[in-house]
Parts: C-alpha cells; structure tokens; sequence
C-alpha cells in the first residue's frame, strides 16, 4: 500500500494543546463495525457513538479484562549548547532510546549544526545537575535528525541529571505553538505510570483516572499492566512513498507470565481482551502465538501494523485519535478497516473532537474478530 492512501486533512484547530479535565471528561467515539439491532447505521455499515470516557465502564462487560501500558516518561527534552572551539550553537534535544548505560539515541534540532566529536553541554535558564555540568559527546550523525550521544554520566547519575535537566518530552505539534508548563509534568503522565523508560506517553492511557479505575472494578471488569517504553519514533510521520520501505523503532517491553496466564484465563472464559492504546495491542501482538494464546514476552519488538495484518487476541482497542500518515492510523485502519477509520475521522472532525496526545478518544471495533 502506498502512504498517500493514509492522508487526510485536519484542522489546527482540532490539534489539542492541553488535556480535558477532569481527565476522565475526554470524549470518546465509539467505533461499531454494525450498527446494534434495530438502529440506523450512520455511515455504511459502520456505527459511530458520541460518548465520554466516564462512560467506558457501561459499554463493557462483566469478565472483560483491561490492559494498560505502566511505562514512565522521563524528561526527555533537552536543551543544549554546542561547544565547537570559540563557536556556540543552541541544540534541542529529544532523547529516543537508550543504548547502555551512559549512551542514547535522540532527535536534535537543528541536527545539521552537528558533527561526530562535538560536545553539548546541557542545562538553560538557571537549572543545573546537583552531580555537576551534564555534557555529551555526538558519537554519530545518521539520518533524519537522529544522532547518537554519549554523556559525562552514567547509570542512575544520568538518570538523575536528567530528571533534573529536562523537561517533559511534550510532540512538537505542542511546542510549537505553546511553552511547556510545569503542570505538564503531571498532565503527560497516566496516574498508574511505574517504570521509568518511555521518551512518549501511551496517550490513550492519560484519561483514566481513580474514580474510573474504581467503578470499573465495581462492574467485574479487571485491570492489568504490562510494559512497553514508548519511543519517539512511534509518533512520526512515515516517509517513505510505500508501507514496505518503513522500519520501525525498536521498543523494549515485557509481559509477565502471571499476566499472560490472567488474560488467556480470561478469554477462555468469555471475556474480551480491551487494549488501551496501540502500545499495548503493539506489545499484545509481539507476544501472541499462532493459536491466539499470550506468553510470556521480554525483550525488543518493532511489529508494524498495516491493513491485511490479522489480529490474533485484542477484542477491543482504545486509542487516541492519530496523525495523517503515521504507523498509528496505519494500526487503527488495519483494526477497523481504512474506510470506516476515514469515516469515524471525518465524523470525529465535524463533530469537534480533539486530536492527538492531549485529545479525545475512541473504542473501536475490530473489522475482522481475532483469530
């Protein structure tokens, strides 16, 4: 399939530049792939639901099993100086995924004043690492504005430096149009987060809240967690004219034996498995033998979803709305069909729905029940 086949249009107006409060206040589409007995379906076959997030608990069931992504977004976004001789350039800086323990990959802004050997020193406006000055040597330049940086520290002394360095890894449709906030720290993070690791929020994650997680505890429908470092790369555009020219980033993730048995326990029993956000259904997928049963799951994957893939375990997906021509739409329209996810966005944008990290949400349908 060619990209342009996952291209549409949106308004600046529905990019959303911060989140709905309370966060369980979002709204939420639901995407039917029939219309349910005796209704109209609204368009073609297809049947759209104008709802809120609130209301997640009543259009599940008892025995239906949740599962969540626990990683935890580190700040990330770095801002630094280059330190060429007596010359001095700004560097914006995204850390994407780490090689060891004292190097990472990362996006940098403008990437074309680097070279290998240059060294950036970190820190702006008053803020300074209590381990001292944060440095990086560029190890490598390679394309599309990916380096690869090598820092003064390592080990939890990184990790600590920038925690006190950086700033939450906010998309630059964001940035763009408007600083980042201290409030953000909390706004880009769900509240179950636990494991340190991810440069991007599991978007459709950030609109649960306490009062969410206990009513659906209260209907019989369970909660459980697994873990897949979100990377940069997930969110970009692809590039390439053809799906068959991507490459995916490599994400780390892991499933654990108890959960996998929880889940194959609850399908067996009937109940649906409902993936909040394509991490998870990404990680779900990576994990799932042939028979539709989960195992156990650690280490890399860099699964890339597309029209034709057949799923074998999500029953329902949960997921924010996505940008044109990024591998998300590409995973959404593999679930739900191209045609009926380009007509859920074109009703999604009449309607006024918010996109991307900090907007609404949908619960879709699979076009095809897993295997």
């Amino acid at each position: 399939m060619r990209t342009a086949d996952f291209d549409f249009e949106l308004p600046e107006a529905a990019i959303a530049l911060k989140p709905a409060s309370p966060r369980d206040a979002a709204r939420l589409l639901v995407v039917r792939q029939h219309a349910p007995s005796g209704a109209e379906p609204s368009h073609g076959d297809a049947a759209f639901e104008d709802r809120v997030v609130s209301d997640l608990p009543e259009l599940l069931r008892a025995g239906d099993v949740l599962v969540f992504n626990d990683t935890r977004v580190i700040r990330a976004a770095l801002l630094g100086v280059r330190v060429r001789g007596e010359n001095r350039a700004t560097i914006a800086i995204n850390l994407h995924k780490r090689i060891d323990a004292s190097r990472w990959r990362a996006f940098a802004r403008p990437a074309k004043r680097l070279a290998v050997g240059d060294r950036i020193r970190f820190g702006h406006e008053g803020r300074v690492c209590l381990l001292g000055s944060l440095d990086a040597t560029v190890t490598a330049v390679l394309h599309g504005g990916e380096i690869e940086l090598s820092f003064s520290l390592h080990s939890a002394y990184l990790e600590q430096a920038i925690e006190a360095l950086g700033d939450p890894p906010l998309p630059p449709y964001i940035t763009s149009k408007r600083a980042v906030q201290s409030e953000d720290a909390e706004r880009y993070q769900t509240i179950y987060a636990r494991r340190e690791g991810a440069v991007a929020a599991p978007t459709a994650g950030l609109h649960f809240s306490d009062r969410l997680f206990a009513t659906l505890e209260a209907r019989g429908i369970a909660c459980h967690f697994l873990t897949l470092h979100v990377g940069a790369g997930t969110f970009l555009p692809v590039t390439a004219p053809v799906l068959a020219e991507h490459r995916m980033h490599g994400e780390w993730g892991e499933l654990s034996q108890p959960t996998a048995a929880a889940l194959n326990s609850a399908r067996a029993g009937g109940g649906r498995i409902v993936a909040v956000g394509s991490t998870v259904l990404r990680l779900l997928e990576a994990a799932v033998a042939v028979d539709g049963c989960l195992a156990p799951f650690s280490g890399e994957t860099d699964i890339f979803i597309t029209p034709g893939y057949r799923f074998k375990c999500v029953d329902l997906l949960m997921t924010n709305f996505h940008l044109p021509r990024s591998t998300l739409f590409m995973l959404v329209a593999a679930f739900s069909g191209l045609t009926t996810m380009r007509r859920a966005y074109a009703h999604a944008i009449a309607a006024g729905y918010r996109f991307y990290s900090f907007g609404d949400a949908s619960l879709l349908e699979p076009a095809v029940p897993p295997a």
